[in-house]
């Protein structure tokens, strides 16, 4: 029942409400809403330009909150492009936020009041003081959403500019965050039409933005984040100016490891992307991110603003973000001198111009950036040059803490570049601060499809080396461009290249073709050359090439022999497919007679599917110890601890087993934490019963959305749930082809009564008569509407089914679901990785086969049958004789 009326009389009388989407039949919810209104006018609350609030009792979760957000933005889109009206869209939601969040407060202080003795009246004038919005935003009249939904009919833009104006005027927090956006501002040659702007404001007015009305407490934050990168992704080349790729981000934060202690610092802090996850690293270590002292400073205004409301949606109140060129003049002073910082994230722009050359009246340079000799100690490149990529670096080193870190995003130039540049380097070498210098793929960074490295330095402890003992006087270098995955757009540092990456310098470790430690005096003889490929070379070694195999054929043992880790991973003996040929040389065994059959023979190898499914007993067995501490989240407060437990005791049950490596192994769990992360906030926000129901109504918001172009049958949900309602579609699918398939090829294909002479063909060849009697014909097409009638009738239910199987859960079945589908997870992505393991073997023999199977005299033989076949064809025209 809702508002004295039952759902199912509601749907029964909409009739025409009911629409079908995506072959399923989902309900149009304002209908839905008129008909679910009380009969009486006294029970009727007031809905402005509200579709949705039959849904208002269930969390928002974050895939519906990213796609109202990405909506947003495609009401807007085409009139400008995703770098001009990303700030309308944030600003928009900001807005919405605080007005929710604001009118919550009030009610509460009005509540307040009244117990306190007061009258309504006296009560709503008292909560309009500002006094009791200390610790949250206090919105004025004309800066409310339910103002601006009622009264901006006209001039829309000026009543959204008016509305930021008395939100930031009223909030010291919000200083000169909004006052660039600017709704009425012309886009080419016109403004923003009223229309749009209404849409926004009706868009918006769709979910109310409180805490409470979230699956988990940051999913404002999380959500913002998601459209900051889509934003980037749209924006192309003008992404890269505010947006490091999170992979980018989690892999540096993984190698300075930020503690609450520790004040951070981003001198290019763009979107402010670095220092949210410097938060939430802190989160996941049990520290509390909010309380970390997070600063940082950009040139950019809109960029700034977008870094601060980053900030408060994320719940960081206390954040010091600056807004100007750091490199001229760096704004975090106190008492006339640079503050320190412990830890420090960056990725600055890469090669912009070093000041300037011009000079003034009196010839001197025009370009004279504050605390020039303490921050450019090392040496400055030519002004005007685009070569400011050190000097940032030696700003970041001249505010670092003794002791401190930093881990900065710089472009391959600056590691061998000469002149200038080269005594920058050697000057730090000399001192001891470089770290670990760790080369990047290409292509992984929005504006800029080159390569770029990540440098790790530390400062010295007054006059000795700020690095651990068995590091000093030493550089870790890692090539890892490499590692990584070919995204669509962008490469992608998938969990396990960042596990490789961070576990290799946690350990200071060489590993062969991957990473090298080098001592500064080696680096002083090689002039200070940085060069990664120099010092830790990951080119393959060359495909080898036996000539007498070539030759005569066989495969070399030598060449099986070098393959003897991968088979011995796998557990399979290579002479399960071999045979010996002589002392150094093996022919494929007789099974082998093709090429397409070395598949096959490889996965129905004993050995092969005995230590493949060691890995999955493995697997099973921690699991079954482990599971219970996700159940065990519901309700907790924190996820300290689990991450670190669930990769640390994966590691332990299945690298023994030998198939997978110690990076893919706990590649496998970081990837499983990162996809799983918001379902665990959920859990602990909501329990499992939360986080199903969180599920289900991803599944309605995909039948909901006419643009979005999944199928809810791919949820994991459903595929869990609903097995056999989605075999029993799937049964009758493959019916409905089948009975296509035999009327088609049944009946006569008419158009071939069009052309000409085609009567008397099928005279002669009888091809107009139907495969089938005209009876079988008619009682199959019966066959198929019945079917198709059936099929229509399964969809209609699908989302009554789903409400009936999740109403049906207690919390207890909830949690037995989540740990089902959790389990599958994990499982999907062991066998990916086992998949590939597979496939490097499958490789191998494949290449001997391609390499060795046909010999020089095969071909001569091949060449000489050939021969011989033209001269007999020549000779019977009459050549050669």
């Amino acid at each position: 029942m809702m508002g004295g009326v039952n759902l199912a009389e509601a749907i029964a009388r909409m009739g025409p409400g009911i629409h079908k989407h995506k072959g399923f039949w989902a309900v149009d919810r304002a209908e839905l809403n008129d008909n679910l209104a009380p009969a009486s006018p006294s029970q009727t609350r007031q809905r402005p330009e509200r579709s949705h609030w039959i849904f208002d009792s269930m969390p928002l979760t974050l895939q519906q909150l990213e796609r109202h957000l990405f909506k947003a933005a495609d009401i807007l889109r085409g009139k400008m492009d995703a770098s001009e009206f990303k700030e309308y869209i944030f600003g928009m939601l900001l807005l919405k936020r605080c007005s929710d969040v604001f009118e919550q407060r009030k009610a509460q202080v009005i509540a307040q009041e009244m117990a306190a003795g007061k009258s309504k009246a006296d009560a709503e004038f008292s909560a309009e003081l500002r006094r009791w919005y200390g610790q949250s935003f206090y919105v004025p009249h004309t800066s409310s959403w339910d103002f601006l939904v009622n009264e901006a009919h006209q001039d829309i833009g000026g009543h959204l500019n008016r509305a930021l104006g008395g939100l930031e005027s009223n909030n010291a927090s919000l200083a000169e965050v909004l006052e660039h956006i600017d709704f009425s501002r012309k886009v080419g040659q016109s403004k923003i039409p009223d229309i749009k702007l209404r849409q926004l404001i009706t868009h918006f007015s769709q979910h109310r933005l409180r805490n409470e009305d979230f699956e988990f407490p940051d999913l404002l934050g999380a959500a913002y984040e998601y459209l900051i990168g889509e934003f980037a992704d749209s924006a192309g080349k003008k992404g890269g100016e505010f947006y490091t790729p999170r992979s980018v981000v989690r892999m540096m934060v993984r190698l300075i490891k930020p503690e609450q202690h520790h004040s951070i610092y981003d001198p290019c802090v763009g979107s402010g992307g670095m220092l949210i996850m410097a938060k939430e690293y802190i989160d996941e270590h049990g520290g509390d991110g909010t309380k970390a002292d997070l600063c940082g400073q950009e040139a950019n205004g809109t960029v700034w603003s977008i870094a601060r409301m980053n900030m408060l949606l994320h719940g960081i109140s206390s954040a010091d973000l600056r807004n100007e060129d750091t490199l001229a003049e760096p704004q975090h002073v106190e008492n006339g001198e640079l503050m320190r910082f412990d830890r420090i994230l960056a990725n600055p722009p890469f090669s912009i111009n070093w000041g300037t050359s011009d000079l003034d009246r009196n010839g001197e340079s025009v370009w004279r950036p504050q605390f020039r000799a303490e921050r450019y100690a090392y040496g400055e490149v030519p002004l005007g040059s685009k070569k400011a990529d050190l000097m940032f670096l030696q700003h970041m080193v001249a505010v670092l803490r003794d002791g401190g870190q930093l881990a900065t995003v710089l472009p391959h130039g600056v590691l061998f570049r000469g002149g200038e540049e080269r005594t920058i380097r050697g000057g730090m070498i000399e001192h001891d601060l470089l770290e670990a210098v760790i080369g990047l793929p290409a292509n992984l960074f929005y504006g800029t499809g080159i390569p770029a490295c990540v440098l790790v330095m530390r400062k010295r402890k007054g006059q000795r080396s700020g690095k651990p003992p068995e590091r000093q006087g030493k550089v870790l270098f890692i090539n890892a461009d490499r590692e990584y995955f070919e995204g669509r757009a962008q490469n992608l540092l998938l969990p396990e290249h960042i596990e490789k990456i961070a576990d290799t310098f946690d350990a200071f470790a060489e590993v062969p073709g991957f990473s090298a430690v080098v001592s500064n005096a080696t680096l002083r003889e090689n002039d200070y050359n940085l060069n990664i490929r120099r010092y830790a070379d990951n080119a393959p070694p060359p495909e080898p090439h036996d000539v007498r195999a070539h030759l005569q054929g066989g495969v070399p043992k030598t060449e099986v022999q070098a393959k003897a880790a991968l088979f011995n991973a796998q557990g399979l003996d290579p002479m399960a497919l071999f045979l010996e040929r002589d002392a150094a040389y093996l022919d494929f065994n007789h099974e082998l007679s093709s090429r397409q059959a070395i598949k096959p023979a490889i996965e129905a190898n004993p050995g092969l599917l005995a230590r493949e499914q060691a890995v999955r007993d493995a697997f099973a067995a921690w699991w079954q110890a482990h599971s219970p501490r996700i159940t065990a989240l519901a309700g907790a407060t924190s996820l300290v601890g689990l991450r670190h437990d669930l990769l640390q005791s994966f590691s332990e049950a299945l690298e023994p087993v030998g198939l997978l490596s110690r990076f893919q192994v706990r590649g496998i769990v970081a990837g499983f934490w990162f996809d799983a992360k918001y379902e665990f906030m959920t859990l602990m926000a909501r329990g499992a019963k939360g986080v199903v129901d969180a599920w289900r109504t991803s599944v309605l918001t995909t039948l909901d959305d006419e643009q979005h172009k999944g199928n809810p049958l791919d949820h994991k949900l459903v595929k869990c749930l609903m097995a056999d309602f989605i075999q029993t579609l799937a049964d009758l699918d493959a019916r409905k082809t089948e009975l296509d398939s035999q009327i088609k090829a049944a009946t006569p294909d008419k158009r071939a009564d069009e052309a000409e002479g085609d009567e008397s063909d099928a005279a002669e060849t009888g091809d107009d008569a139907p495969a089938v009697d005209e009876a079988q014909l008619k009682a199959w097409k019966q066959q198929l509407a019945a079917l198709k009638k059936q099929i229509k009738a399964e969809q209609k239910g699908f989302v009554q089914r789903l409400n009936e199987a999740v109403d049906a859960l207690d919390e207890a079945g909830a949690a037995d679901l989540l740990l089902t589908v959790i389990q599958r997870d994990v499982a999907v992505i062991l066998e990916r990785y086992v998949a590939a393991q597979r496939q490097q073997v499958v490789l191998a023999f494949e290449g001997w086969w391609d390499k060795y199977r046909v010999t020089l005299t095969d071909v001569e033989r091949a060449r000489s049958a050939s021969n011989a076949l033209l001269q007999r064809f020549m000779e019977g025209l009459g050549y050669g004789r």
